[in-house]
């Protein structure tokens, strides 16, 4: 006989390598190297959690009581993948998208991310789990007492209660540690337990090789064979069992609602999936794992019937069935199996409910206690993991007191169904949620609730019995007599199975009032934000957009975030987010689009209300208070509901309008420069027409009237006439030269010439030296000898109209120009700038117009055509003149190609 202390042993042995596989797959991850960590069939395995043991153990106790109502705790769930794998999709869709960390997460972010909500769904969701926890304790404890017993008396399924409380108390102290240390590991809950979910696919593969085993021993081992099986199952008081079937339907339908919202459910199919496509494998695979599971269940239970003594436990049939034929090492894998359905659901759901309740509960009351919680410099990781590891003591200790409450004493199933009935009012405000833009934060409220209560009042309290006050006489006459009020029969209809009753009371109710506050009250900005992205979470790729960034400081934001994700994970977010910005350094500007994502990714670790509210607080600029964190989501900017693509039409309009009134003031500039050159051109040439007119008319008279001029009198008229004319020709040359580079018939005279002597050429032409008196000019002549293919003469235009502009229009005390030379890849660039003051913003646009000038018109003289000049000679030469602005003075880049371009 296999000894109680050799199964201790087994038993932690079994639990060490459980620990030696999560701590490697962790170290795994930590390194990068997932590989088949992020397999679709890792991902399936982990989905067996739902596989607790309840229907390892119960599934079987279940089926000795009520015949093949069994199936519809497999049924349930199997629809859903099989069936409404879209609903999946669009959860999975949504969590990765919104960066959701848990199911009070998801309908807390949906309804305007609303605390109030996250902290009634958290709160349900730690009471409907409770029962279940307890389940877990109380299977893990029943079968060590089965193999106690069987060392002791004999097989008998009996267990003395206080060997269950004593056992129940270590399992649920060496599950708290297993889950603390793999669990609390990660901040961010999107960095998923690789661990932990490598562990629970080993112990699926545990569980399902022993209940296989154990029911090809019954069938094949103890009974002859299929034929005798199934002759055996014909005779059992298990096949005349008649099914109610709004029972068998309401319980399948009730399993199908318990596989979307029972919190581990939803980490390991939302939180912990790593690829979207892994559902389209789980989809076939995890029905044909629960169809294994289930296919030996009813010959074990009509084995079980037949052959034990009667009064055994139908529950620890998988285990009393091969202890009472010595088939020790079966019973030990069968137990093996039993402690790893039970295990795998405490540890998953422990994780899930520490998020939620650290989440939802503990860090907004003590970001409450803080005014300064916001910008304060401390590490608020610290606080969130204590909450986490405190929150799965506490979840594992209230499993244990339900235990000793209710005596251990019920049916598997029963308990199993209680928390399944509660979790499942989570439903209506879920898919009404992701399906319905018209869903409100009011009507969940409500709906949850009422849903809540009628639950508490029909099946969990009743289940404590007269501990919780409902005696057989509260059940049967109602509270106070009142008979309309009977838990189990409300408004005096009877006859009604009582889960069906619970079940169809709550959930018609849930839906009823949910719907009903949705459509008399209004949603905030933010909820119809949210209920867009979340109904057509695949049109949108982007988060909704709200934020006032008027008080926002970059820092502020990178105190906030090293605070919660930490130092290096947040210096390099912010450093990513500014070079992609063009900016250097650590702080990017505080964008919509940049403070949406951050949002995201804090939310990954505190839960979106709470990343909400921080991030409230330093955009408002208030502190935060606990009426702030109960309506985290109340913004107050109008933002449009429509999709991004309105937005995005918005923006193109609002660019197209820019556009416009740019292009209309710089025609109206042009239009004011015209009517300037034209009286300028007007005047330039007037006045040496006048001077030649005028002595051209003296020389003419003289000479009509005999008059005779002195030498010198006649040499300075002459010297004006010809000076005069030679001003007319040169301004007649700008225009025709002008013309010509516009036309595009200019003649270039391609050579290959050093650009140092390009520049030296047009200093000397200008009169200025190294060091001229009136303008300095600073170089750095060994950067200057490049070798290109141009027109000397023409560059050296367009350097002499620079170096003469510089010297017109620089103010400084002491006027100096660089002229800085570089190569940029096939290009060569030129720059030259003064320390002048620069050209005003609003003629930078306009200075290469061929109407413009620059500055004070008096003293520069010209008919403003230089520049318009350059950039044509430019444009002529295969390149571009540009002005830089902020430099400290005016600055000009011509860009040139080293070598000729050919058309």
């Amino acid at each position: 006989m296999l000894s109680f202390n050799v199964l201790v042993l087994a038993c932690l042995c079994y639990a060490s390598f459980l620990f030696v596989v999560a701590f490697w797959a962790e170290q795994r991850a930590k390194r990068g190297r997932l590989g088949w960590l992020k397999s679709p069939w890792i991902y399936t395995l982990s989905l067996s959690i739902y596989c607790t043991a309840w229907t390892f153990y119960g599934a079987v106790g279940y089926a000795a009581r009520s015949g093949l109502e069994f199936a519809t705790i497999y049924m349930g769930p199997t629809m859903v993948m099989i069936g409404w794998w879209w609903i999946l999709r669009k959860l999975v869709h949504i969590g990765r998208s919104q960066r959701i960390t848990s199911i009070a997460d998801l309908i807390s972010s949906r309804y305007g991310k609303s605390t109030v909500l996250g902290v009634l769904v958290t709160v349900l969701a730690v009471i409907g789990t409770t029962p279940y926890i307890a389940l877990q304790l109380q299977s893990v404890a029943l079968s060590f007492a089965v193999f106690s017993q069987a060392g002791n008396e004999g097989v008998t399924g009996a267990a003395t209660l206080p060997d269950l409380n004593v056992t129940a108390l270590w399992v649920a102290a060496g599950l708290s540690l297993f889950a603390i240390l793999f669990g609390t590991r990660n901040l961010d809950a999107n960095e998923r337990h690789h661990g932990v979910v490598t562990a629970i696919a080993l112990e699926a593969i545990v569980k399902f090789i022993g209940l296989l085993a154990v029911g090809v021993f019954v069938v094949w081992g103890i009974g002859g064979g299929m034929a005798d099986m199934l002759a055996r199952i014909d005779a059992s008081p298990v096949s005349q069992v008649d099914l109610d079937g709004t029972r068998f339907i309401t319980l399948t339908l009730l399993s199908g609602a318990a596989f979307l919202t029972l919190p581990r459910m939803f980490q390991v199919l939302v939180v912990e999936n790593a690829d979207e496509d892994h559902l389209f494998t789980a989809g076939w695979a995890f029905p044909l794992y629960m169809f294994g599971m289930s296919l030996f269940v009813i010959p074990i239970a009509v084995v079980g019937l037949n052959v034990l003594p009667e009064g055994s436990n139908p529950d620890m049939f998988v285990l009393t069935l091969p202890l009472n034929y010595d088939q020790h090492a079966l019973a030990t894998l069968s137990f093996l199996g039993g402690f790893s359905s039970a295990t795998s659901m405490v540890i998953v759901a422990a994780i899930a409910l520490s998020t939620m309740v650290s989440n939802h509960i503990v860090v907004p009351l003590w970001l409450s206690s803080r005014k300064d919680s916001a910008t304060y410099s401390g590490d608020i990781r610290a606080v969130v993991l204590l909450a986490r590891r405190v929150s799965i003591a506490v979840v594992l200790a209230l499993g244990y007191f339900y235990f000793r409450l209710s005596g251990g004493s019920e049916a598997l199933a029963a308990i199993g169904l209680i928390s399944f009935t509660g979790l499942a009012q989570v439903l209506p405000a879920m898919l009404g949620g992701i399906f319905w833009r018209g869903a409100t934060r009011t009507g969940a409220i409500m709906g949850l609730c009422l849903g809540f209560t009628v639950w508490a009042y029909t099946m969990f309290l009743p289940s404590f019995g007269a501990a919780a006050g409902f005696s057989t006489q509260v059940l049967d006459n109602g509270p106070w007599g009142i008979t309309q009020l009977r838990p189990q029969a409300l408004f005096g209809i009877t006859g009604v199975d009582p889960v069906v009753h619970a079940v169809v009371w709550s959930l018609a109710l849930n839906s009823a009032v949910f719907i009903l506050g949705s459509l008399m009250s209004f949603p905030r900005p933010v909820e119809r934000l949210q209920g867009a992205q979340f109904v057509n979470v695949f049109d949108h790729s982007g988060p909704a957009r709200g934020w006032s960034l008027g008080r926002v400081e970059a820092e502020d934001l990178l105190v906030m975030a090293q605070r919660i994700i930490g130092s290096a994970e947040a210096q390099s977010l912010f450093q990513n987010e500014a070079k992609a910005q063009g900016k250097k350094g650590y702080l990017p500007d505080p964008t919509p689009a940049f403070m949406d994502g951050l949002e995201r990714k804090l939310a990954g670790s505190v839960g979106a209300a709470t990343a909400h509210a921080m991030l409230g607080q330093i955009t408002d600029g208030a502190a935060v208070s606990v009426e702030d964190l109960m309506a985290v989501a109340n913004e107050t900017a109008q933002m449009l509901e429509h999709s991004n693509q309105l937005e995005a039409q918005s923006n193109e309009l609002a660019r197209t309008a820019r556009k416009l009134r740019e292009a209309n003031e710089k025609l109206t500039e042009i239009s004011i420069q015209k009517d300037a050159f034209l009286s300028q051109i007007s005047h330039e040439l007037r006045t040496p027409m006048t001077s030649i007119r005028a002595f051209s008319e003296i020389l003419r008279d003289a000479g009509t009237s005999g008059t005779k001029l002195d030498e010198a009198s006649l040499a300075r008229f002459s010297g004006v006439i010809h000076d005069e004319a030679q001003r007319l020709t040169r301004l007649l040359d700008a225009l025709l030269d002008l013309s010509v580079l516009e036309s595009g018939q200019v003649f270039l005279t391609w050579e290959r010439h050093d650009l140092h002597d390009v520049i030296e050429h047009a200093i000397e032409a200008t009169g200025q030296g190294l060091d001229g008196a009136d303008l300095q000019i600073k170089r750095d002549l060994s950067s200057e000898h490049i070798i290109l293919d141009t027109d000397a003469d023409r560059l050296a235009q367009v350097f002499i109209n620079l170096i003469s502009n510089a010297r017109k229009y620089c103010q400084a005390e002491t006027p100096v120009l660089h002229i800085k030379t570089r190569r940029q890849g096939l290009n060569i660039q030129i720059d030259f700038i003064d320390n002048g003051q620069g050209i005003p913003e609003q003629k930078q646009s306009v200075i290469f117009e061929k109407f413009s000038r620059l500055g004070d018109e008096a003293k520069a003289g010209g008919a403003g055509l230089g520049l318009a000049i350059c950039s044509e000679i430019a444009h002529n030469l295969g390149g571009s003149i540009s002005y830089l602005p902020a430099q400290g003075g005016a600055g000009f880049r011509i860009d040139l190609p080293q070598t000729r371009q050919l058309p």
